[in-house]
């Protein structure tokens, strides 16, 4: 099997690829995710149709946000795209006539930045995707973990702070409320709310309002050296690299890979983050430390990931 076929779903957009044993796409195409969400097979199946052409394909590779099954079949539970028991392989499988294998799609990004990206070439690896929330995948022992019921390596949802702040997935105190791209508004708004004299650049860049800072904005004033965006970045750097260190009392890795849209900002936010993480390690100064490495697949990890997985 040489080609296949890596999707990846998204709330608004699906991207499907042709990608070959060498993580290369060759050709992509991209159509709108149905409002409607007994619809969205069949725009999955366009999108397959779409890309397939006459590239002769093994197998298709599904990157789904959500809690897949250890069958990598069915998708129980996606809030993004309304699915709930989902038999998601069955139905494209019908569509389209070719094997289909589901995967969550921060699980299909990790693996396409252990295998192709960031961390090629190491074989015990935890991506951690900073986003709106926090994802992430567990390579280890060269292989993809999803534990006994698939759904394992979900770093966003463990608890650091108890009874912390409330989080979308029912509990309260998750790593994603302080370490995500929410969390960097978050800490930029209270800042600026707090010294709104210092945060003249970062406000400008907004509306003028607190309210108005959003993600983007933060990153650009850290990067001109607006000191109130610059601590924001400190502070969830801070509670990622204590994120880090917990998981590498568990698990040992040889990498972290910061992958995801904060990702993006480079060393504004690994460079603080490999800072805690070695700083706050069990045992620092007396173990080795894991490589800390900025994601380099960017937007297309997921799908590549995927892709490959259809392989496995």
């Amino acid at each position: 099997m040489t080609l296949t076929i890596g999707v990846d779903i998204g709330g608004t957009k699906i991207l499907a690829g042709v990608v070959d044993e060498t993580g290369k796409i060759l050709d992509s195409v991209k159509v709108s995710t149905p409002e409607n969400s007994d619809q969205t097979a069949d725009a999955i199946a366009e999108a397959v149709r779409k890309v397939r052409g006459d590239h002769e394909i093994g197998a298709v590779g599904l990157g789904a946000a959500g809690f897949i099954d250890a069958d990598r079949a069915t998708v129980l539970f996606a809030p993004n795209v309304s699915w709930v028991n989902e038999p998601l392989k069955t139905r494209i499988e019908e569509r389209i006539g070719l094997p289909v294998v589901v995967e969550n799609d921060a699980n299909a990004a990790a693996w396409g930045e252990a295998k192709f990206g960031a961390a090629a070439g190491h074989d015990d690896v935890v991506v951690i995707t900073v986003g709106t929330g926090i994802g992430g995948g567990l390579i280890l022992g060269g292989s993809l973990y999803r534990g006994r019921f698939g759904i394992g390596g979900e770093p966003g949802h463990y608890r650091v702070v108890p009874d912390g702040r409330p989080c979308g997935c029912g509990n309260r105190g998750c790593f994603e409320q302080y370490a995500s791209g929410n969390a960097l508004v978050r800490a930029a708004r209270e800042r600026a709310s707090a010294a709104p004299g210092r945060a003249k650049d970062l406000l400008a860049l907004g509306d003028g309002t607190v309210e108005g800072i959003q993600g983007s904005h933060v990153t650009e004033a850290a990067r001109n050296g607006d000191t109130i965006a610059l601590a924001a970045f400190t502070e969830i750097a801070d509670w990622l690299g204590q994120g880090m260190s917990d998981i590498a009392a568990l698990l040992d890795p040889s990498a972290f890979v910061l992958a995801g849209g904060v990702s993006e900002a480079g060393d504004l936010l690994r460079a603080p983050a490999a800072e805690a993480y070695r700083r706050k390690l069990a045992g620092k100064g007396h173990r080795p430390y894991a490589q800390v490495l900025t994601a380099t697949l960017g937007p297309d990890a997921g799908l590549i990931g995927a892709a490959d997985l259809a392989r496995v």
